[in-house]
């Protein structure tokens, strides 16, 4: 079997970039292409042959978060940071870290900073002499990123203030109407790390992973709109769309990942897929 997601995932280009640097730390990746752009702000941002670096005189997460605003909201006006979504993002290299600094999260991929996001494969319950059965989601069609898209029952980035575990309570009830007691027994799976090229710039990301056993009476109902219809599909039409690339790749592998774990897929069907299980070597 080819699944697309796994080659699209670690689908970068580093000479086609330059390191964005914070104290001495990279925190991201510049498009050359878009350097002529961010020269406009030379007291934000020292440009040079190497990397890019926010100017030291910005010096905590505050001055540093201050000036980014002022920079995306210009960007945002000038087209170069669409889908804009009034959510904060931190910026960090790692999910406990301190932030650097903070970000609109549209910007996020512009400057190619770390962001991290919850997938829930929702499974119904089965006996072993019973097909896998799974859960999907279609995004609306009004979305700012893959539009119309399958995707996981649930899925959502994760916001500046908010941990895994109560994002995805927050996003099993917005996107399919499951209560709190229910979203506690989800069971984490693998971590995906995301690195790759998009017509808005870099996803850098990583994709907690989780599986959740759900009732055969159980029928999710979206709350927030966001999402268009469920279907319920059995293993083999889950695969057929994967093949297909139908859905978003981020659903992919967190898709991926779970139906390894549940042996329905041999451990060597998806080749390539064991290296999205740590960070890309230009992390």
């Amino acid at each position: 079997m080819r699944f697309p997601s796994i080659a699209a995932a670690r689908r970068f280009d580093a000479a086609a970039h330059l390191p964005f640097v914070i104290a001495g730390e990279r925190f991201g990746w510049i498009r050359r292409r878009d350097l002529d752009a961010l020269s406009r702000w030379p007291d934000v941002f020292e440009i040079g042959a190497a990397q890019v670096t926010l100017a030291a005189a910005l010096d905590t997460p505050d001055t540093r978060s201050m000036a980014l605003a002022s920079v995306t909201g210009a960007l945002a006006a000038d087209g170069l940071i669409p889908g804009w979504r009034n959510e904060i993002y931190a910026i960090r290299n790692a999910f406990d870290a301190p932030p650097a600094a903070y970000i609109e999260r549209a910007a996020s991929r512009f400057f190619g900073t770390l962001t991290y996001a919850v997938h829930l494969n929702g499974i119904v319950e089965y006996a072993p002499a019973e097909p896998l059965r799974m859960w999907l989601g279609r995004r609306s069609d009004t979305k700012a990123t893959d539009p119309g898209m399958l995707d996981n029952v649930v899925a959502g980035g994760i916001g500046w203030g908010l941990g895994v575990e109560a994002t995805l309570a927050k996003e099993c009830w917005e996107e399919a109407g499951m209560p709190a007691e229910l979203a506690a027994r989800a069971i984490a799976g693998r971590t995906v790390h995301v690195l790759c090229s998009l017509p808005e710039g870099t996803q850098a990301e990583q994709i907690f992973v989780y599986d959740l056993p759900l009732p055969h009476d159980f029928v999710p109902r979206n709350q927030d709109g966001e999402v268009a219809e469920h279907r319920l599909a059995r293993a083999d039409e889950v695969l057929r769309w994967l093949e297909s690339g139908a859905m978003t790749m981020d659903a992919s592998l967190a898709t991926l990942d779970s139906l390894l774990r549940h042996r329905v897929l041999a451990p060597d069907a998806a080749p390539g897929i064991d290296a999205l299980f740590a960070p890309p070597p230009a992390a």
